[in-house]
């Protein structure tokens, strides 16, 4: 019913916002593969709230639970459950919102779609159910390198009308996380810190791109007609809350250039591969990965639930007028920077699974060190 995404490489998301807690299933990963909870607090560290000053202020330290599927450190084969439990919940400040529909948000749809919803902090369609995914997301990056040294960064490319100067193929984890914007670009960081908080203190919210590369993509990632990897990527990223557009390579810009600008030649390197001497591509070709380096970007709208008095409609069809109480992010860009390279590592490591089983191409060595 909408919950689960991929096809050997399987994660089920379950929970909302203020329940008991949420987390993730998954299914279909080797066995004896090295992974801790450790590892996947890494990750989790990055996504959760209350981390910076331009993020939402609700204190939750999201420690993820390893229920099932891991034995002695090593994956089972079976299906790994993890677990985050929520605490710092105040759902007192949905109140209002019990029968008042937030504009641009999911209130009003979950209403029509099943007559019921959990308004407190959003239920499942809340940011905080992207938590399962960015676990999983932390189990699929490890056997992505163990494989084949793939390597995800996502970073903040735009905020508003601010964008930063980054090269995908040089940019490292270190230079991503070395400001709370998580943007490369130590200028235009500074300038995107700035434009946050003003429009956060004004009650606000704002939006931006995050672009996400991968390198050392195999190349015959990709299924035909379908299942065309840059399609099951904008899937992936386009589930993501808040995600209002998808990118690949050139992406719109490609529209206005011709096809002798825009076409990728062909060479062959000095180690006789096959090689692409632009990548207006994004390293897939036909739905099918040409082991260039996959760039994407996907557009954030501004975050629904601001402070500012908005006009709306309750349950009952009534107007009423709404300031929205309870603690939110300003801009989710810096955050779902780790949503984003979640998203790409399910992908790619589905597909990745996929072309083993179709091929015989690829077998991971599990167990042993990344």
């Amino acid at each position: 019913m909408g919950n689960t995404f991929g096809h050997l490489f399987r994660v089920t998301t379950f929970g909302e916002s203020h329940g008991g807690g949420v987390g993730v299933v998954i299914d279909g990963c080797p066995p004896q593969l090295d992974i801790s909870e450790a590892e996947i607090q890494v990750e989790l560290d990055r996504r959760r709230p209350g981390q910076s000053k331009i993020t939402t202020p609700r204190k939750e330290l999201d420690t993820c639970e390893i229920v099932s599927g891991v034995f002695e450190g090593k994956t089972l084969g079976t299906p790994i459950s993890i677990l985050v439990r929520n605490k710092d919940v105040r759902s007192q400040d949905y109140n209002e919102m019990t029968d008042t529909y937030r504009p641009s948000h999911a209130d009003a749809t979950y209403d029509a779609k099943y007559g019921i919803r959990n308004w407190q902090g959003g239920g499942r369609s809340s940011a905080r159910e992207t938590i399962g995914r960015v676990a999983a997301g932390a189990i699929a990056k490890k056997i992505l390198h163990q494989v084949a040294g793939v390597e995800i960064v996502g970073y903040v490319k735009r905020i508003k009308d601010l964008e930063g100067v980054i090269d995908p193929n040089q940019v490292t984890l270190d230079q991503v996380e070395s400001n709370i914007v998580r943007c490369p670009d130590a200028e235009c960081a500074d300038r995107m810190i700035e434009l946050i908080e003003r429009i956060g203190r004004e009650g606000d919210s704002t939006g931006g791109v995050v672009e996400c590369v991968a390198r050392h993509v195999p190349k015959g990632l990709g299924m035909p007609v379908f299942d065309k990897l840059e399609a099951d990527l904008a899937k992936g990223v386009m589930s993501l809350p808040a995600s209002k557009g998808f990118e690949i390579g050139s992406g719109f810009a490609g529209t206005l250039m011709t096809g002798s600008q825009h076409n990728d030649e062909f060479y062959t390197d000095e180690q006789g591969e096959i090689r692409t001497r632009t990548n207006r591509s994004g390293g897939i070709q036909g739905g099918i990965s040409n082991g260039e380096n996959i760039i994407i970007r996907v557009a954030f709208k501004p975050t629904a639930t601001i402070r500012k008095e908005q006009r709306t409609v309750n349950s009952l069809g009534e107007e009423t007028i709404l300031a929205a109480k309870g603690r939110h992010d300003p801009c989710v860009l810096p955050r779902a920077v780790p949503m984003v390279e979640a998203m790409m590592a399910l992908v790619l490591c589905d597909h990745l699974l996929r072309h083993q089983g179709q091929t015989g191409t690829f077998r991971p060595k599990v167990g042993q060190a990344g």
